[in-house]
């Protein structure tokens, strides 16, 4: 584990909102305005998280709604986080060849660079995994010396897909959950952040989709023993939490049950 005693906190910002179905510039117009209340901010954020295909809605028409790999939408990405200084993610459809679609999670820099991951578990009773390609390699990033993860949604419910705690620091969650299995969410974002000894960040949409289907917010962040830091409720609008690194590297310290972990392959 790095020495997080020598890293700065990080202030993360979850956006939570409702996507339109299909209508990428109406989405990108509502969370550029969301942006706004980050921009103007006293104390700047580190990261920002963005629900699941915020640009446009869940939806399993994937060759109709896919982007380029520098589509319009990953630009949009791109140019959020130079304006705000800080890292944006948010997931959307990307085609990667003909044919092969991903729900494609982007990692955005301030400095015009990006990372990707590509959702691993798709969900299959939206049918999702006859639309799209499943990822099959994790991402880890590093922002401020923080070790980050960012997963997908239904992978939330695969505890070994997100287990690392050796080496992870932040787990983050991007998400489109239907508030009619809004229970499962609450109950699994606390079992793994305490099962990796590390932070979890969990953002997901509001509103109802083109089915009818609720959608209730929940965006939450929760410390390495699973204790709340912040819960957003129903309500759309930019929630904001920090996080102490010095507490996190003082508790593994303490409580270092990663070292009798149970060895595992991803594959």
């Amino acid at each position: 584990m790095c020495d997080l005693n020598a890293l700065p906190d990080l202030r993360l910002a979850l956006v939570q909102g409702p996507s339109v179905r299909h209508d990428v510039a109406a989405n990108l117009a509502y969370f550029s305005q969301a942006l706004d209340d980050i921009e103007v901010q006293q104390e700047p954020v580190d990261l920002v998280l963005l629900p699941e295909m915020f640009n446009s809605a869940f939806t399993m028409d994937s060759a109709a709604q896919a982007e380029p790999e520098m589509g319009p939408t990953t630009q949009w990405l791109l140019q959020q986080a130079k304006r705000l200084n800080a890292v944006v993610c948010g997931s959307l459809i990307t085609e990667v060849a003909m044919g092969d679609y991903r729900n494609r999670l982007i990692w955005a820099r301030p400095d015009g660079s990006f990372a990707h991951y590509d959702k691993r578990h798709l969900f299959r009773m939206a049918g999702e995994h006859n639309h799209f390609t499943a990822g099959q390699q994790q991402l880890q990033v590093e922002l401020k010396g923080w070790r980050i993860r960012p997963l997908i949604c239904y992978d939330l419910r695969f505890p070994v897909w997100s287990r690392d705690a050796q080496h992870t620091d932040l787990l983050l969650y991007v998400a489109s959950w239907p508030a009619v299995r809004r229970a499962a969410w609450n109950r699994l974002l606390p079992a793994r952040a305490i099962e990796n000894l590390c932070y979890v960040a969990a953002v997901n949409r509001t509103g109802d989709d083109h089915q009818g289907h609720a959608h209730s917010g929940d965006s939450q962040v929760l410390d390495f023993m699973g204790e709340t830091l912040l819960h957003a409720g129903a309500q759309a609008g930019v929630y904001y939490a920090m996080l102490q690194a010095a507490a996190l590297v003082q508790f593994k310290q303490r409580f270092p049950a990663y070292l009798d972990a149970d060895a595992f392959s991803w594959q």
